[in-house]
């Protein structure tokens, strides 16, 4: 897996950010396609993802993220990006040209984005979900009150709009989102975010326990019991979430191919380790 990624000059999220289930995905053949390079134009202070000028954007890669994948024979594919801020329409057209070239070569496999923002701008996410996604994820990532914090150049009501689009887009399509605790929140906070999420129109939520990559990042603040984390799953499912991954080591894109078969399905928890 390593080497193959190494030889087609792709880079993932399971390694830029220092993912805990990195091996188990690597193991068994499934890895997140992280494109627009490896350097992030914003400075959120939980995430290990490099930060600094990006370079140019790479048009022959959405080929090579395709051919990689079909290498691997990947089933279900995962596709994010760094934040990329420099560029016009936020890298949204490297997102559509992914997905086009993951159609062409591997049509029967499922394709779930893991998008930023895009600043809010709306024709950019449309081009990302003209292509024809089958699952939209961007990332809360934690409460109200923490956003300016954690998140400083994102905006809490930014990503819940964003998602909103998705969610008015068609009705097949899943729109996901993911937050962690850890963070400094308090209970009443987590399930206002859910809350939040749900009425934006998420179907499809994972919830997973912060660790601070370095000490340069935010601290973690608690760790949080394996069995609240049943217990958020299940309020998140009584909410009406039709598939939920909880658990401390989940992440979005944890086994994110069993949670679809899940949503398409009648729905239902998903409890990671």
């Amino acid at each position: 897996m390593r080497d193959m990624l190494a030889k087609e000059s792709l880079h993932t999220v399971c390694q830029s950010a220092a993912c805990p289930n990195l091996s188990e995905c690597f193991g068994a053949g499934t890895a997140t396609f992280m494109i627009l390079g490896e350097f992030c134009t914003r400075h959120c202070r939980f995430c290990a993802v490099s930060q600094g000028a990006p370079s140019p954007v790479d048009h022959e890669e959405p080929v090579r993220v395709a051919r990689a994948a079909a290498y691997f024979g990947l089933s279900h594919v995962v596709v994010t990006s760094v934040t990329r801020d420099d560029l016009d329409d936020g890298g949204a057209g490297s997102f559509a040209r992914t997905i086009s070239e993951l159609r062409r070569t591997l049509p029967n496999a499922s394709i779930e984005v893991l998008t930023p923002d895009f600043r809010g701008v709306a024709r950019s996410v449309a081009t990302v979900l003209m292509a024809g996604p089958d699952v939209f994820n961007h990332n809360l990532e934690t409460v109200r009150r923490l956003q300016p914090d954690v998140r400083p150049e994102a905006d809490y009501d930014r990503s819940l709009s964003v998602l909103a689009m998705a969610a008015r887009w068609r009705p097949e399509l899943i729109v996901k989102s993911g937050i962690m605790v850890g963070l400094g929140e308090t209970d009443d906070e987590i399930v206002a975010a859910m809350s939040d999420l749900y009425s934006a129109g998420c179907a499809s939520l994972t919830i997973g326990q912060y660790l601070a990559p370095s000490k340069e990042h935010a601290p973690v603040a608690r760790y949080v019991p394996p069995e609240s984390f049943e217990g958020l799953r299940n309020m998140a499912m009584a909410m009406g979430f039709r598939s939920v991954a909880a658990g401390p080591l989940v992440r979005s894109s944890y086994r994110a191919g069993e949670l679809l078969r899940q949503e398409r399905t009648e729905g239902t928890a998903c409890c990671g380790r």
